[in-house]
């Protein structure tokens, strides 16, 4: 799973840059401030999220286990979910899309609670 978590970290943050670029020139000045700021919520949580993916491929490497394939996982879906509805609601302007993005937060919650787990699973031998 490092191959699938690496490109996952590098297309997550090349679309990352991308957007964030996009927002402060092409957006700045179609959406208002608020909406803005929305949208640089969602690329800001996307970036944060792509460079746990690439940790996390490191770790996989180091340490194989299903709770560090898990929150991988959640990383990703957390990714799609809260950041994409992000960027769905601010383009749109469809307020309903905002209630996706509680799944993606919890997404990202449930992949760093597994992160710990997995963490706490190594004991006090690893230390």
């Amino acid at each position: 799973m490092l191959r699938g978590f690496l490109l996952l970290a590098a297309f997550f943050g090349f679309t990352g840059v991308g957007l964030g670029a996009f927002a402060a020139h092409a957006l700045k000045s179609r959406l208002s401030p608020e909406y803005l700021a929305v949208f640089q919520t969602g690329v800001h949580y996307q970036m944060l999220h792509a460079l746990a993916l690439l940790a996390l491929a490191l770790l996989v490497r180091q340490l194989p286990g299903r709770l560090l394939l898990a929150a991988g996982y959640l990383f990703t879906l957390g990714i799609v979910l809260f950041s994409g509805s992000l960027y769905a609601l601010t383009l749109s302007g469809i307020s309903a899309l905002g209630m996706i993005t509680p799944v993606g937060g919890l997404a990202f919650l449930a992949g760093w609670l597994c992160l710990g787990l997995s963490a706490w699973r190594l004991g006090s031998a690893a230390t």
